[in-house]
């Protein structure tokens, strides 16, 4: 132990002997560099005396990469953020948009939203959609798998509208309209917290929408499994019996590869989860895997079918 302690000494000397030159060659105050000198001298002696630099040095390095995987998902809400002020500056600036640009600067602020997605995912994750043949003309709803972050529906929409001219509406946890600055940006591209009567409504004036059954809590506690967590929920059945339109199945694969929850006390945010209904459970990742979005055969409208029939219909699709 003595030798370990005696072999760790000269790094320790060498690092604060360094440090010193530098602070000594940037500084021409004598009596600044007896201050320096002095202070050198304690440092030196407690770092050589209790600190182990090397194991600072090592959990440094080992503990990098865990904190940034846990920062990349920052960069996904910095990107929303970006969004959300692209609506505000569009809404402050409106009457230079519809005088310079068209007439709806509201579709102005989300081509430029979209724009901004849909190069994310082609740079991060060589994002592609395959089975785009299976969008139906009109009205549809999209049934898709929700991941720890529904990314793959950010880079749907945007593909959708810069490229097929399709606006995607979407149905989304009421917490999100509570998140502050998000309201501008959910409400300019049309997310709604949604009923079965708001989202029925909506696809009967001929707009496309996109529900994700297992809602936050597939996303809070799904793995990389893909199981679906939908329980018996069957609001989007009835939502498409009403509507009277047909049903496209949407998945995204390694969308649970590129960002995942913590799996450690999944007890703990279950509880957690069921007494507030708030998603609490830590998310981590933002690898740059490549995300693929299949879109499978359109379901038709079946006026005979059962909310539960069309329920398993589409789960059928989603867990092959």
């Amino acid at each position: 132990m003595v030798e370990t302690q005696c072999a760790a000494r000269p790094v320790k000397a060498y690092i604060m002997s360094d440090l010193l030159k530098k602070f000594d060659y940037e500084t021409t105050n004598d009596f600044v560099q007896v201050a320096i000198s002095v202070a050198g001298i304690y440092m030196t002696f407690y770092l050589m005396e209790y600190v182990d630099t090397e194991y600072s040095l090592w959990l440094t390095w080992f503990l990098t990469p865990v904190i940034v995987t846990f920062l990349l998902p920052a960069v996904i809400i910095i990107l929303i953020y970006i969004s959300s002020i692209i609506f505000h500056l569009y809404r402050l600036y409106r009457l230079r948009v519809v005088a310079g640009v068209q007439s709806d600067w509201r579709h102005a602020a989300r081509l430029a939203v979209c724009a901004l997605w849909d190069a994310h995912g082609w740079l991060w994750h060589g994002y592609e959609i395959r089975g785009l043949e299976n969008i139906p003309d009109g009205p549809f709803l999209v049934i898709y798998y929700h991941g720890a972050l529904p990314i793959d529906m950010y880079y749907f929409i945007a593909r959708m509208l810069l490229f097929k001219r399709r606006h995607i509406h979407t149905v989304a946890d009421r917490i999100l309209f509570k998140i502050p600055g998000w309201k501008a940006l959910l409400e300019g591209l049309c997310v709604i917290p949604g009923t079965v009567q708001t989202c029925a409504s909506v696809l009967k004036a001929g707009n496309p929408l996109a529900i994700s059954p297992g809602g936050v809590y597939e996303a809070q506690f799904g793995d990389h499994h893909y199981r679906l967590n939908w329980k018996s929920r069957v609001g989007f059945a009835k939502v498409a019996l009403e509507a009277k339109v047909p049903i496209v199945p949407m998945f995204t694969q390694n969308v649970r590869e590129a960002f995942r929850t913590v799996g450690w006390l999944r007890n703990v945010w279950l509880r957690v989860y069921a007494a507030i209904r708030v998603p609490l459970a830590p998310v981590y990742g933002g690898f740059p895997v490549k995300l693929v979005t299949h879109l499978g055969p359109a379901i038709p409208y079946d006026p005979e079918a059962t909310p539960d029939q069309l329920q398993k219909k589409v789960s059928v699709f989603l867990s092959n």
